[in-house]
């Protein structure tokens, strides 16, 4: 290429893609003979965008192609570090030989967590909260020595003057800054190191410096960088001043009216020296406003700059650039929509997608996206900063085997491996829960070898024995239970790998804590974990992690692990490997900068996700950063907005948003609002129904067939069952339970670590009770061995809260009651006892709670309620039969330890007593008969009841019909499998009265 006067300045507009047109006129003007292109340096902003570049010129080469030397500038908005170009620059005495090495940023977020305690005392937090504000304060060094802000600028008189105006609690904030910033400051100077962004400006500089006095012989063109830090503006400016140099700025709007780009404001370029660099007017929001500083900062007028005249492989129409300017156009300029032409204003293949839901907006998508592979050699990206929209439409597309890759990544803790790591670390903090323990030890990468399947079995039989309110922490009562299971072999294998953690002190050197993680983690997986690609970033992010940890000799409780990493990890993004589908790909925001498609989708475009909402330097407040020349919180909505005029730049633009989220109704985006308000009575022309019309008719199925009221019919052989003392009451109200617990033997299961259900309040009382009378039912022992038993059982805190002193008072109206019927001559013969007796050849059988014995020798059969006791109506009717069939049995002799007639039946409830008929508000006597009469027929009916039971459905050939007394309150165990909700809203009145 022939050396050119004049600034080497271009851009390339929103309708051309970048990429392409960027390597189209790269090809046409330094493709020189042998080596020309190899010989071009590019500087670009982020090796993502290095990667995007090398497609477009693999694209349009046509060929073998020798690539340009790519140099990343390290731009720190996409977290991007610095290519290791500039550490090379000059012979012998480059740049690396008078620079200090960068500091660590991971050894320095742990030493800013100590110099905060060290300043705030206990106002630092502990543990991941003071690790949390740490990173914020080095994040906000960050931001100030970009913008080359030195300490002492903090305490300029006019800087101070604003904090002082503040509230207290900046004041505060600002102080605290200061002096942690002051004792980091301090140790740099002690090691020889510098921060990483003041090397990277001394880096531009020398390279500046070094170009400006010795033009390198081969070309350097910097390409698509719009990052506006000082440093890096003073090195573009050398830049374009190259004989053989360029720097090419991605859609530069150069027909932008002169005084709507004056009216963008300052843009770091104050019309007065002492005046402020960023006005209150500033239209900070515009995505033309960063392009305006970086040019300001350059010190270059926006007419120096020129078009790049090179098309790419597809384009936009031309006119849509002059839409889209005048979208973006300030508030007070937007007034000018009123007077534009219809050409003006239109935007030819930009449709406007509006959903329901996610759900929908993502199955919409997917169809356009799938509509669009079917033309051969067609592109298609969809661009969205939501990544669970990303991953709707990445599972949406593998209906049609279509592998998309979201290429923005996932955050490292919704990877498999890191999820393991952070489940050992939550079974430390958590002393070995049921719910992080199970889902530990089922992980997918737990035992991946021949051993998982046996692994699993066991692991699975520790669930069912975990089932129910927490056991007492740590690994011993767990050894335990695993040891009552049989499950003792397999759980010392566990236990193994599980101890070293267990035994780290409260207060642990971090380094430690993490090599305990690592060397469980390996005794679990063994080194399968670190072999994809989640697992290759785990291992870099925990060696790291663990380095500087060492180095600085952090400290930490083993307790806050768990919140630290997880906090830690959600800042490393995990990328997939190359293999996905060729045509189609899905972007952040970051990622498809530069990124060129023939169909683009916008997805999510909400208010707060895009743009995202502006977040506030925690530490300084909004006037300080203005006084100090920091762009606001507002400056990033900017940014976004270019995204957005950058997509819209492709031959087919879809723009979608959903009406609602996971939360509840969502405002549309800014940016929507803007488009539909130029467009006017145009906007319904341009609307896109078509593929939401699909989304809802993709999965649309005719209406199954209304579900029947459930009337199993099991064979002769499958009926005769035994029956229980609780089992009869179910049977005879809601046959269809007996029929799932009894004959399916279909058994409910408590969750893990459950609240205490009534049932386990039940078996908690059963336990006490009988262990007093097995030790005599002396008076005064009966609230020891409640105590005793709680324990043992791992009460839950809300039990120990609220359950224990209603069951102590009830226990002790229990004791006294026991006592005063012993001086009336009842005593307590029988407590928790089994008994059974044959009745037509079924066994029935159930367990006594209580059988005392009369003055005259005859029994009493008394049942503990935790609760209030069946109603008189309900045991007259035979739906609470379990008094009745006790006596039966009894009558009979079905129990060992006691025989006799049965006289008197009660239950004693140990529920708040209304009528205060106890001295302590709980516990009470509920006698189910009013006169003697009823009690002498009360053996008599209930053997009634029994026998139509057994005739009709246990030797009969009645169906189980679900919910057959629809009167009669049940436990609602089975509702689901008899799926209830389906057919009882339909159940006709003959079918409700057919009992």
């Amino acid at each position: 290429m022939a050396e050119r006067g004049g600034l080497g300045i271009y851009s390339i507009a929103a309708h051309r893609g970048f990429a392409d047109a960027l390597a189209a006129g790269l090809l046409a003007r330094y493709a020189e003979p042998d080596f020309g292109l190899a010989r071009l340096t590019l500087l670009l902003p982020s090796s993502r965008a290095a990667r995007t570049v090398s497609e477009a010129f693999v694209r349009l080469s046509g060929g073998a192609l020798l690539l340009p030397r790519m140099a990343m500038v390290g731009d720190l908005d996409l977290d991007e570090t610095l290519g290791a170009l500039f550490d090379t620059i000059g012979a012998g005495g480059g740049a690396g030989a008078g620079i200090a090495p960068a500091a660590d940023p991971v050894r320095r977020w742990l030493r800013l967590a100590d110099m905060l305690a060290e300043v705030e005392g206990e106002r630092a937090g502990k543990g991941a909260a003071r690790l949390r504000r740490a990173f914020e304060i080095g994040r906000t060094m960050d931001r100030l020595l970009v913008e080359e802000i030195r300490p002492e600028d903090l305490i300029t008189d006019r800087v101070m003057g604003i904090v002082l105006e503040m509230q207290d609690h900046w004041k505060r904030s600002t102080a605290d800054f200061l002096r942690v910033q002051d004792l980091w400051l301090t140790e740099l100077a002690a090691r020889g190191e510098i921060d990483a962004p003041t090397r990277r400006n001394l880096l531009f500089d020398h390279a500046a410096r070094k170009w400006a006095a010795e033009p390198p012989a081969h070309a350097i063109v910097a390409a698509g960088v719009t990052s506006a830090s000082p440093a890096l503006a003073r090195l573009l400016k050398v830049v374009a001043q190259l004989p053989r140099g360029a720097v090419i700025l991605p859609d530069l709007d150069l027909a932008l009216d002169e005084d709507v780009w004056d009216a963008l404001g300052t843009a770091g370029k104050p019309p007065a020296a002492d005046g402020p660099p960023f006005g209150p007017g500033d239209a900070v929001t515009h995505p033309q406003y960063h392009l305006k500083l970086l040019l300001n900062r350059m010190g270059v007028a926006r007419g120096e700059v020129r078009a790049w005249h090179r098309a790419g492989l597809s384009a936009a129409p031309p006119q849509r650039s002059r839409a889209i300017s005048s979208l973006f156009l300030p508030p007070a300029a937007s007034a000018r929509w009123a007077g534009l032409a219809a050409e003006q204003r239109r935007l030819g293949g930009v449709r406007l997608m509006e959903s329901a839901h996610p759900g929908e907006e993502a199955t919409a998508i997917a169809v356009l996206m799938r509509e669009a592979l079917e033309v051969p050699e067609r592109r298609v990206a969809l661009i969205t900063p939501d990544r669970e929209l990303a991953a709707r439409v990445v599972a949406q597309l593998d209906r049609w085997n279509i592998a998309a890759d979201d290429t923005a990544g996932r955050p490292l803790p919704q990877t498999a491996a890191a999820r393991l790591v952070l489940l050992l670390a939550e079974v430390m903090a958590e002393d070995a829960a049921p719910v992080p323990l199970i889902a530990l030890l089922t992980h997918p990468y737990v035992r991946r070898d021949g051993e998982r399947a046996r692994w699993l079995e066991q692991a699975r039989r520790l669930d069912h024995a975990l089932r129910g309110p927490r056991p007492p922490p740590g690994l011993a009562p767990l050894a335990q239970l695993a040891g009552d299971k049989g499950l003792g072999d397999w759980w010392a294998e566990a236990e193994a790998a599980l101890a070293p953690l267990f035994a780290l002190p409260q207060d642990c050197l971090l380094a430690d804590a993490l090599a305990a993680l690592s060397t469980a983690a390996e005794a679990l997986c063994g080194e399968a974990l670190w072999g994809n690609a989640d697992g290759r970033a785990l291992a870099q992010f925990i060696e790291s992690l663990r380095e500087a940890a060492r180095d600085a000799a952090a400290r930490l409780d083993p307790r806050e692990l768990k919140a630290m990493l997880h906090e830690a990890m959600d800042r490393v993004s995990v990328r997939p490997p190359w293999g996905g589908h060729p045509r189609v790909a899905i972007y952040g925001l970051l990622e498809a900068r530069m990124v060129r498609a023939d169909l683009v989708i916008c997805g999510a475009l909400t208010e707060g996700v895009w743009p995202a909402s502006p977040a506030p330097d925690p530490l300084l407040p909004p006037p300080v950063l203005r006084a100090l020349g920091v762009p606001g919180a507002d400056f990033r909505i900017g940014l976004a907005a270019h995204d957005l005029a950058g997509a819209l730049g492709a031959p087919e633009v879809v723009l979608s948003w959903a009406r609602r989220d996971a939360g509840g109704p969502v405002i549309p985006s800014r940016f929507v609002l803007r488009i539909k308000a130029m467009l006017g009575d145009q906007a319904r022309k341009h609307e896109e129904r078509r593929a939401v019309r699909l989304a809802q008719l993709i999965d649309h199925a005719a209406p199954a067939e209304p579900y029947p009221r459930p009337r199993p019919l099991p064979s002769p052989e499958q009926r005769r069952v035994e029956v229980s003392a609780t089992g009869l009451d179910r049977l005879r109200s809601d046959p269809y339970q007996f029929y799932a617990s009894a004959i399916l033997e279909l058994k409910a299961l408590d969750g893990l670590d459950a609240a205490p259900s009534p049932a386990w309040q039940g078996i908690a009382v059963h336990k006490i009770l009988e262990q007093w009378h097995k030790q005599g039912a002396k008076p005064g022992t009966l609230l020891p061995i409640a105590g005793q038993v709680l324990e043992a059982m791992n009460a839950h805190p809300l039990m120990r809260g609220l359950w224990r002193p209603r069951l102590f008072r009830a226990l002790e109206w229990i004791d006294a009651e026991v006592a005063n019927l012993a001086g009336e001559g009842q005593i307590v013969a029988a407590s928790e006892v089994w008994g059974d007796m044959m009745f037509q050849g079924i066994r029935v059988h159930g367990r006594a709670d209580r059988i005392d014995r009369l003055a005259d020798g005859s029994l009493a059969i008394i049942d503990y309620k935790t609760g209030q006791p069946p109603s008189r109506k309900m045991v007259k009717e035979g739906y609470s039969l379990q008094l009745g069939l006790i006596g039966l049995i009894a009558a009979a002799g079905g129990f060992e330890e006691v025989a006799g007639q049965p006289a008197e039946f009660a239950y004693w409830s140990l529920a708040k007593d209304s009528k205060r008929r106890a001295q302590n508000g709980f516990g009470y006597v509920s006698e189910p008969f009013k006169d003697a009469q009823q009690k002498e027929e009360f053996l008599a009916s209930t053997q009634g009841f029994l026998e139509e039971a057994i005739t009709r459905w246990i030797t009969g050939s009645d169906p189980f019909t679900a919910r057959l007394n629809l009167d009669v309150p049940v436990y609602n165990d089975y509702d689901q499998l008899m799926r209830l909700d389906e057919w009882l809203p339909r159940l006709s009145p003959e079918e409700a009265d057919e009992a």
